[in-house]
């Protein structure tokens, strides 16, 4: 909507105007009482002009007098092709792919962003935006019916995986230039470490004290009467244990071409084929996923844990010392040092952003240009007229002043040839 100030500008000088052509007029009046041909001539040629110029600005928003003269009301009448023609030029004079990827380029953006960024007031900035963000999105997120659609939607999607299939082709992967046997040296070390730590010997040799005073009670109580202490028993037999696993776990670790890694490979290429191939196999895995999906504690532990998260965050958050919120600030303000010292880490950003924008240049021109004729469509014809009249009517004023001043000295030099040639 134009301001007050352009609609008062626009009277005043609408009023100028008008009052010139009353001005001339009278002095036309007056000049033909007094018997003065020169000033009458100037006066009528002056009226003239000034009538004609009102007719030509007026005609363009209304009809003049409301008279159903034609091409008059050129405006509100071309509404529609004023609309199409004004989303064109725009299109094609500000928004082609061309011009814009340009000024992208001259304009730099990843050095822009990464100066941006490592302002530490624009890096918190950004942080707290995201912060904000994230609570309406939590706040969001919280609603009972969206809870459920999500939920619905986890299951439906963990439903659909073919669980066998993924596990198979992951299996196959972990396989190709024999990677799993490295994962096979990884647990044999960590077994290794694990059985070597005393507490777990401890734990063994109380196993087996306990196990023989259950099943065997009448031999460990045989063993006190002869003098040997079942506990040490235990003891030597689980470190005996121990130290016979930590060898055959060495002996496998130290030969690459040892049985057991051929009994590795065996079992891990048999489930692969049964994963991908075996339908009973596969059928048995999808029940026991699907099982496992409808059980009503799968959603109760979901719902839990998102109840959990949701609160450490919502209570993050809201912490004037946020640690999410000092997070994001310090990634900021690593990206835009990253950003400032690296030239190919730019070039790549720049290069990445000018190809978006040339692949959404041609979709968002034509959108754009479409909402600009639609807009301008639907405006009131009034609001329309009145929305142009107040930002370039003051300027039109003018050609009535001009033209009531030129008309007549346009008539003055007439007059004056008139009357030499007469």
């Amino acid at each position: 909507m134009a301001s007050p100030e352009k609609a008062a500008a626009l009277a005043r000088m609408k009023l100028l105007a008008t009052g010139l052509l009353v001005a001339v007029t009278v002095l036309f009046v007056f000049a033909r009482r007094e018997g003065l041909p020169w000033l009458a001539a100037f006066a009528e040629a002056a009226m003239i002009g000034a009538m004609a110029d009102w007719f030509a600005v007026v005609a363009l928003f209304r009809r003049p007098l409301g008279l159903p003269i034609p091409h008059t009301a050129i405006l509100p009448r071309n509404k529609a092709r004023l609309a199409d023609n004004l989303a064109v030029f725009i299109r094609d004079k500000f928004l082609d792919t061309h011009s814009l990827v340009g000024r992208l380029r001259a304009a730099n953006p990843a050095e822009r962003i990464a100066a941006w960024l490592q302002d530490e007031r624009n890096a918190r900035l950004l942080a707290d935006r995201l912060a904000v963000v994230a609570v309406q999105s939590l706040d969001f997120m919280d609603d009972r019916r969206v809870r459920r659609l999500v939920l619905h939607a986890l299951r439906r999607r963990a439903g659909d995986l073919d669980l066998a299939g993924t596990v198979g082709r992951v299996l196959n992967l972990l396989t190709e230039d024999r990677r799993h046997q490295g994962l096979l040296d990884d647990g044999l070390s960590k077994l290794a470490d694990w059985l070597g730590q005393p507490g777990v010997q401890q734990g063994f040799a109380g196993m087996i004290v306990d196990v023989a005073n259950k099943e065997y009670p009448k031999i460990v109580a045989m063993l006190g009467l002869v003098g040997i202490n079942p506990a040490e028993l235990g003891e030597k037999v689980a470190n005996g244990i121990v130290t016979g696993v930590n060898g055959l776990l060495a002996e496998v670790a130290n030969d690459p071409n040892h049985p057991r890694r051929a009994a590795f490979d065996e079992v891990i290429h048999r489930y692969i084929e049964r994963l991908q191939h075996d339908e009973g196999f596969r059928a048995r895995i999808e029940q026991a996923k699907r099982d496992f999906l409808a059980h009503p504690g799968v959603g109760t532990y979901l719902q839990g844990l998102w109840e959990d998260l949701r609160g450490w965050l919502a209570s993050d958050l809201a912490k004037p010392d946020s640690r999410v919120r000092r997070k994001i600030a310090s990634a900021a303000s690593a990206i835009g040092a990253s950003l400032a010292t690296n030239p190919a880490l730019r070039d790549s950003v720049n290069e990445h952003i000018e190809q978006s924008v040339e692949a959404l240049a041609p979709e968002l021109r034509e959108g754009l240009s479409r909402h600009i004729a639609g807009t301008v469509r639907a405006w009131n014809d009034e609001d329309l007229v009145r929305e142009i009249e107040q930002s370039v009517g003051r300027d039109l004023q003018f050609i009535r002043l001009n033209g009531t001043l030129v008309g007549g000295l346009i008539g003055l030099v007439l007059y004056a040839v008139t009357h030499l040639i007469s």
